[in-house]
C-alpha cells in the first residue's frame, strides 16, 4: 500500500490521481495491502506469497500481458525486485498452466546511472541495443508521463524531481521478453 512512512492512505489516494491522469479508471487499479508485504526499500518479499497474489489476479482479471521490473529492480528496490522474482517465478513453474498460458510478460531493463538519467539521448542507445519491445514516447506523451508522476506528492523527494526534469524512461523504455 506505500506505507514506508505511514503514508499509506496518502499515496493510495495518489495513485488513483495518477492513474486517472493517465485514463485508467479506479475500478482497474488493484492496492495490496498485505501485512507481509511491506513497503520497505530493504525488505524482500516472500516469493511464493507474492507469486500466489500475481496469480490470482491474472486470473481474476483475465489478464493478456504483465509488464514488470527486471533482476535489477530499475532503481535497486528490493520490494520491485522481488515482483520481478515472483512474475518469473510463475513463469517458470506454471508456463503450462492457465492462466499463463498465453500470457506474455514484458520485463522493464534497468540501465546504469548515466544512461537512466540523459532523457531523449538514451533513444539513439536504445535503438542500438538489443531488445524485444522499444517504447518511445511523443512529447505528448512525455507530458503526460509527468504529470502523473506530480500526483504522488507525497514522494516527490528531490532525487525524483531529478527524474522528471531528465529520466530516460518518461521518453524511452527497453523490454524484452521473459
Amino acid at each position: 500500500s506505500g506505507n514506508y512512512y505511514n503514508q499509506g492512505e496518502i499515496r493510495k489516494k495518489e495513485l488513483e490521481q495518477s492513474c486517472c491522469m493517465l485514463g485508467i479508471p479506479a475500478s482497474d487499479v488493484t492496492v495490496i495491502d498485505h501485512r507481509d508485504l511491506p513497503d520497505d526499500p530493504a525488505v524482500e518479499w516472500d516469493t511464493q506469497l507474492l507469486a500466489t497474489l500475481v496469480l490470482e489476479h491474472i486470473e481474476a482479471k483475465n489478464i493478456d500481458l504483465v509488464v514488470t521490473f527486471d533482476a535489477g529492480g530499475v532503481s535497486g528496490h528490493a520490494n520491485h525486485i522481488s515482483l520481478y522474482t515472483a512474475v518469473r517465478y510463475n513463469v517458470c513453474k506454471l508456463l503450462w498452466l492457465p492462466p499463463w498460458a498465453g500470457c506474455r510478460v514484458l520485463v522493464l531493463e534497468s540501465v546504469n546511472l548515466c544512461r537512466k538519467y540523459i532523457s531523449f539521448l538514451d533513444v539513439l542507445i536504445s535503438c542500438l541495443l538489443p531488445r524485444d519491445a522499444l517504447f518511445i514516447l511523443t512529447e505528448e506523451e512525455t507530458e503526460q508521463a509527468k504529470r502523473a508522476m506530480r500526483c504522488h506528492r507525497s514522494q516527490l523527494l528531490w532525487f525524483r524531481q531529478l527524474y522528471l526534469l531528465c529520466s530516460r524512461y518518461l521518453v524511452v523504455n527497453s523490454l524484452r521478453l521473459l
